[in-house]
């Protein structure tokens, strides 16, 4: 095995940027896992509209909510700042790709937290549709409002400006995801002089190692807990859609670095409620599934 490699400085003020935000992560998860949303309150509201009390009771059960979705908002640009630094700590010249995931074994592991922090948000993102109600009720109420010269008492107002850039934010399937696939395009599409395999590369080594941990018996009794395993799955499953994000080809075309049947077959093996979230991510978030250059089999095993 190579010489431990003793982190540079750039290295270790990447790995504490990127440190800092993984430890609100667990906050946001927490949090969104128990967001309710104010479905009740403005039901009523809606249906009783010259009930004041009803509207008032409704516009305040709102507002704490709209607070926190503005907080996952800027988290999730903070987040794509980390992303940002990790990856050009992992595929600065003069390394490969794979020589780079060697040495700096921690930052590849805060990538593949990056990663999992965000399939999980947007796994439970999907499955919430207050999110969407409850922000819209809040911006007819405040236009509404505006309109009839009314200034409600909002303590944290979201100006419309960061109101706009929210809603395109949860009008996304999964806007995580999609927040870092355009943070990694932006990458590449910057960093000219940058050859856009070295990222590629090292998306589909990562992809590869956690495909084949989870193929291999000897790797995967090793797994003791069930948390391992949805680790790396929705770790291949990030680094997936961002390579097809990212390479001119993308994931599913025949020249692809990234073996898509393998990794399918794999997430198939597993218990469906762990994984349909993970296979409507390939569904529904990659660029490439439905291209010509998309082998038959390959969409077959995706139907």
């Amino acid at each position: 095995n190579a010489a431990r490699h003793h982190p540079t400085e750039a290295e270790t003020a990447v790995w504490n940027q990127v440190s800092a935000v993984l430890e609100e992560a667990h906050g946001i998860l927490a949090e969104l896992q128990s967001y309710n949303g104010a479905g009740q309150e403005i039901r009523e509201a809606i249906q009783n509209p010259n009930d004041l009390q009803l509207q008032e009771k409704a516009w305040n059960a709102v507002c704490p909510l709209v607070a926190k979705l503005k907080r996952f908002y800027e988290f999730s640009l903070r987040l794509e700042n980390a992303l940002r630094s990790l990856l050009e700590a992992l595929t600065s010249p003069p390394y490969a790709p794979m020589q780079h995931l060697e040495r700096e074994q921690a930052l590849a592991k805060q990538f593949a937290e990056i990663l999992h922090f965000t399939l999980s948000f947007d796994e439970l993102k999907m499955t919430n549709p207050a999110i969407q109600n409850d922000f819209s009720y809040y911006r007819r109420t405040i236009s509404r409002n505006r309109l009839n010269n009314q200034q409600l008492e909002a303590e944290n107002e979201v100006n419309n400006e960061m109101a706009n850039r929210m809603s395109l934010f949860y009008a996304e399937a999964t806007p995580m995801l999609k927040t870092l696939s355009n943070a990694t395009t932006k990458f590449v599409s910057e960093n000219k002089t940058l050859p856009i395999e070295d990222t590629t590369d090292c998306l589909s080594t990562m992809a590869c190692v956690c495909r084949v941990m989870l193929e291999t018996p000897e790797y995967r009794c090793r797994f003791t807990n069930t948390d391992t395993m949805l680790f790396c799955m929705r770790v291949m499953v990030g680094v997936i859609i961002l390579y097809d994000h990212v390479h001119p080809v993308g994931a599913f075309a025949k020249t692809s670095k990234i073996d898509m049947k393998g990794c399918i077959k794999v997430l198939k093996e597993q218990p469906s409620n762990s994984v349909e979230g993970l296979l409507n991510a390939l569904r529904y978030t990659t660029r490439h599934l439905n291209d010509d250059s998309t082998s038959k089999q390959i969409r077959a095993l995706l139907q």
